[in-house]
């Protein structure tokens, strides 16, 4: 009953939003505002509608109700409730339903917001909102999807007897009865998603995927209107920084899961899924600077409608590889039938939006001309096209086994060395243009302006990387193949680092002395009146942190895979690792645990009890948890591989020692506050910029006839 009500909720959405659309193309032809309304009232009607349904789904995974093939696919009785309810998104069905939710959510409270001053833009962006969401619906309501969270293994028909679907549990007999349900168990998770990240991870980056619909939204409102100012930028700056934290945070969770889970000492494999996820962040992090030049200078209007279609068409196309199965990956879903409907989706709105740009690709034409290649806009737009070459890289891999299995019949993977070695200059080109972009002017620098601002860092720079030089020299262990790299690593972050500090340091101080007050209570003042600039430094620093965990886990992270018998000791990286002891114990869910005791020392002195486990689920599934010291200046991770049970007295283990890592970590944490410092409403948000302050911007006023 509970299961045929959400699916009967899921298909009034779906009408809902068909509606929606059909309403606001009427409404907005036929000049009548009511229809307008009336569509912009029925998108929002979809946000209540799918929470029933999600609520339905919640209470079906929290009761292991497994006459619903999602629920018996994605949990079990011996999951806690945690985990039963995040299992939402752990599973095909559920996270489509998921993403169009969230999608429900954002759509609304954009409608939401005084549409006095852009009445236009109003029935384009309900129009691409809720085409969106009937897409995402409609994978879950079209049968021919298979794709519905709240299908049944069985269903009784009109004559009391029961008719068994063609998909059945694995511990079912054929024509099950009703009651037989409370016999079986559920598959349950993969043990690498049973883990706290899921409860986050996944949203994150389903949030970053959504918020970016908002700004695509109103470009292509802004181009069907012809409105060629920059209006719709300053409608959506916030949306797009939001989706853009968002989207930083789930990559970077999505980061930490691994670290944690997956076993093998990293952060990051270079993925197909993950990169999937990290393509659309490219184009917004593009994006974000870019439309800073057309709102101060009335530029590269053409540019930023490109970044915002591209980053839109990227999120259809990640969401399409993690869920079409054509890319094998530990975070991408079976092999499904929705493959050529994303295609085609994402054909569709990729062309219409490229042949509206070409319509009015006239009328977006620059206000002004780029006169030195050392001004800000001109350093901004490099910092583009960087980004937009990493963009190259990764798209490339991706899609290259799709290509050669279509001209060779085999997939030809592409592994991590050939993204690091394209990508590693055009990431280190990015850090220097970070630290250096900043500090040119508007319109017009030259080399004299831009070494007066820049010496006294660079002098420290120098000196600090001398000092790095010659500390590497004295522990000669950290000088390997990679060295060479590392020093330009470090110097490009070391500058951006001191230049960064340099320009708090130097605007909190001349204020202090103007003002006669505290220099920390003239810095705060100082980012209250420009969150924008202080929030954009302070994330520039948190990128710097994250750089040099980078630079540490990348550059000299050392390993080793040895056997080991108890009381048996070895010397690694400066630490001495002990085999204390082996336990080998059921758990409470089923679970086999294996469990080594490791004792760490160093310079003779013991630091730490470390306890690396191999567990093995009842269905034979295994889940490696390391043992990990974890310090700012290292990391020292332990995984016990592939144990075997009844060889305890020889445990194989793999041990990774990761310098510096944690900054990663430490980063990602100033990075959020950096993000909602400069995303933090002003006091005036209807602010306009210093080329058009002054000028009266007209107040739409509609001429539809109700």
């Amino acid at each position: 009953m509970l299961a045929d009500f959400g699916y009967g909720i899921l298909v009034v959405a779906f009408l809902t939003s068909v509606y929606s659309v059909g309403a606001a193309f009427y409404g907005h032809f036929e000049k009548k505002q009511k229809w307008v309304e009336s569509a912009r009232l029925a998108m929002q009607l979809t946000f209540p509608l799918l929470s029933l349904a999600a609520l339905d789904l919640l209470y079906l995974l929290a009761t292991n109700d497994f006459n619903v093939s999602f629920v018996y696919e994605v949990t079990s009785r011996d999951m806690p409730l945690y985990l039963r309810l995040t299992a939402w998104w752990g599973g095909q069905a559920g996270s489509l339903l998921f993403w169009s939710w969230l999608m429900s959510a954002f759509a609304t409270a954009v409608t939401l917001r005084n549409w006095d001053r852009d009445r236009e833009f109003l029935p384009w962006v309900v129009i691409v909102s809720s085409v969106t969401m009937a897409f995402f619906i409609g994978l879950n309501v079209m049968p021919f999807f298979e794709e519905n969270p709240f299908a049944r293994f069985w269903a009784s028909t009109l004559d009391g007897s029961v008719n068994a679907y063609t998909f059945q549990p694995a511990n079912s007999v054929a024509f099950p009865t009703p009651d037989m349900v409370a016999t079986f168990d559920g598959n349950g998770l993969n043990p690498l998603l049973r883990h706290p990240g899921m409860i986050i991870h996944p949203p994150m980056l389903y949030l970053g995927f959504v918020s970016f619909v908002i700004p695509f939204a109103f470009a292509i409102a802004a181009l069907v209107t012809g409105r060629t100012d920059d209006r719709w930028i300053r409608i959506t700056r916030r949306w797009t920084l939001i989706a853009w934290l968002f989207l930083s945070l789930g990559l970077v969770l999505g980061g930490r899961w691994a670290y944690d889970v997956l076993g093998w000492g990293g952060y990051w494999g270079w993925d197909p899924v993950e990169i999937a996820a990290f393509m659309p962040w490219l184009t917004g992090t593009a994006f974000l600077h870019s439309v800073m030049i057309q709102e101060k200078r009335g530029m590269l209007k053409h540019w930023n409608m490109i970044l915002i279609i591209l980053t839109y068409a990227l999120i259809i196309f990640g969401t399409f590889l993690t869920r079409s199965g054509v890319l094998s990956s530990v975070h991408a879903f079976a092999q499904s039938n929705i493959g050529p409907a994303f295609f085609g989706f994402i054909g569709i709105t990729f062309v219409t939006s490229i042949s509206l740009l070409i319509w009015r690709w006239a009328d977006l034409s620059s206000e002004a001309q780029m006169d030195s290649m050392l001004s800000r806009e001109a350093l901004f737009l490099l910092n583009n096209l960087l980004f937009i070459g990493i963009l190259v890289v990764c798209f490339w891999g991706v899609i290259f086994p799709l290509i050669s299995e279509l001209f060779t019949g085999q997939k030809v993977t592409v592994g991590p060395p050939f993204y690091e070695r394209a990508t590693g200059p055009l990431f280190a080109g990015l850090v220097i243009l970070m630290g250096i972009a900043p500090l040119s002017a508007w319109g017009h620098s030259t080399i004299k302006t831009l070494g007066r601002a820049l010496w006294k860092p660079l002098i420290v720079t120098i000196l600090v990387t001398i000092a790095f030089v010659a500390f590497a020299f004295t522990n000669r262990e950290v000088i390997n193949d990679y060295f060479p790299y590392a020093i330009i690593g470090f110097f490009a972050v070391a500058m951006t680092a001191f230049i960064t500090l340099y320009e708090f340091w130097r605007a909190a101080r001349a204020r202090s002395r103007a003002q006669k007050e505290n220099f920390f209570i003239s810095l705060w003042r100082l980012a209250g009146r420009n969150r924008r600039r202080y929030g954009g430094y302070t994330i520039h620093l948190a990128v710097v942190l994250m750089a040099i965990g980078i630079i540490g886990i990348e550059m000299f992270q050392t390993e080793t895979q040895v056997s080991m018998s108890r009381g048996q000791k070895i010397e690694f990286s400066g630490y001495t690792i002990e085999f204390k002891d082996f336990y080998s114990f059921k758990y409470e869910d089923n679970r086999w645990v294996n469990r080594a005791e490791m004792n760490i020392y160093r310079d003779g002195q013991f630091l730490t009890m470390l306890a690396p486990r191999y567990d093995v689920y009842p269905d034979g599934q295994p889940m490696t948890i390391a043992g990990v010291r974890s310090t700012m200046i290292d990391d020292l991770y332990i995984i016990l591989v592939n144990w075997e049970q009844g060889s305890a007295d020889l445990a194989p283990f793999k041990i990774y020692h990761n310098p510096l890592v944690n900054w990663l970590w430490l980063g990602s944490y100033l990075f959020i506050v950096g993000t909602l410092i400069a995303a933090w409403p002003d006091k005036d948000p209807e602010s306009l910029p210093a080329r058009v302050r002054g000028k009266q911007t007209p107040v739409y006023q509609s001429t539809s006839a109700d």
